[in-house]
């Protein structure tokens, strides 16, 4: 996949190939794509509709624009502003090889042309792989944990049995963190290391007979500054094969998520390994609270 290039569209007759290439994964819902005169208008004042070609072939876009952060809306915009990262897909065939991450370089790039340190988004936090890129590869934090932040109707793609849960990313794209896990020569801490220094698991799981994943009945709660949430690696699959068990992993999920935030943890990492006899992936959550506080998660 070396060859696959990424270019900025800014004409109005390049936007229709990147309603196509949505419909892939969103379908044809007029809620789930968004149009090319949109695409059109937001590529043309401060947003970018970023692409990546295989030859002549669109096989992947990113689309992001200029916003504020609105918990102070007294406040200057130019004090709140950041790039939304609204939309991002790879034709499958091509996942697995960094065009979303080279596409999410490129989106960097656009957001320190422009002078913006911040880029935010959302994503579901059962989808593993997503995790991956977002936090592990990209070095982007998540501080919250959005409860049905899309409504819960199905129409449109983004609820799925009948919740459209989120965790809130930010990408502080100047920040030390971030160039560390873009550029940096570093290692990344192994799951065995944090287990090492006596890192809880929050949620221990195990198997049902055909391999599905069970969340933990009772959870890990005490003093800590670091612990990790395990969840499923393929939730797609589950949703597929066993959608009350799905339905499970998005309750004790969300009910786990809530609790640490409320306390002042932050999701700083996402690990996934070998462990234990599994293939497994945990977010590491790492306390960002008041200093030298006592904590307990009850």
């Amino acid at each position: 996949m070396a060859d696959v290039e990424i270019r900025s569209l800014r004409a109005l007759n390049d936007m229709h190939a990147m309603v196509e290439l949505q419909k892939t994964y969103w379908g044809d819902d007029l809620e789930s794509v968004i149009p090319a005169h949109m695409l059109f208008s937001l590529a043309n004042h401060g947003g970018h509709v970023l692409a990546a070609f295989d030859g002549g072939t669109p096989v992947g876009v990113l689309v992001g624009f200029l916003g504020t952060n609105m918990e102070d809306s007294k406040r200057p915009a130019m004090a709140n502003l950041q790039v939304v990262s609204k939309r991002m897909v790879v034709l499958p065939g091509y996942r697995g090889h960094n065009i979303g991450y080279r596409l999410k370089l490129a989106q960097r790039d656009q957001a320190l042309t422009q002078g913006v340190r911040l880029i935010v988004w959302t994503f579901d936090p059962l989808l593993a792989l997503n995790a991956h890129l977002n936090i592990r590869k990209l070095g982007a934090l998540c501080p919250q944990y959005l409860e049905d932040y899309y409504g819960t109707e199905q129409s449109g793609g983004l609820a799925s049995l009948g919740s459209s849960d989120r965790l809130q990313v930010e990408w502080w794209v100047t920040g030390n963190r971030v160039e560390e896990r873009l550029f940096g020569n570093r290692g990344d801490l192994t799951l065995s290391q944090y287990r090492e220094a006596e890192t809880m698991i929050l949620n221990p799981t195990t198997r049902t007979a055909d391999g599905l994943l069970l969340p933990a009945e009772q959870t890990n709660m005490s003093s800590t500054s670091l612990a990790l949430l395990e969840i499923p690696l393929d939730y797609p699959n589950m949703i597929t094969r066993n959608p009350k068990l799905a339905q499970t992993w998005r309750l004790h999920s969300r009910v786990l998520f809530k609790r640490v935030f409320s306390h002042g943890f932050v999701v700083t990492d996402f690990i996934r390994e070998h462990y234990e006899g599994r293939d497994r992936g945990f977010y590491l959550l790492s306390y960002n609270g008041p200093q030298f506080e006592s904590f307990r998660m009850n």
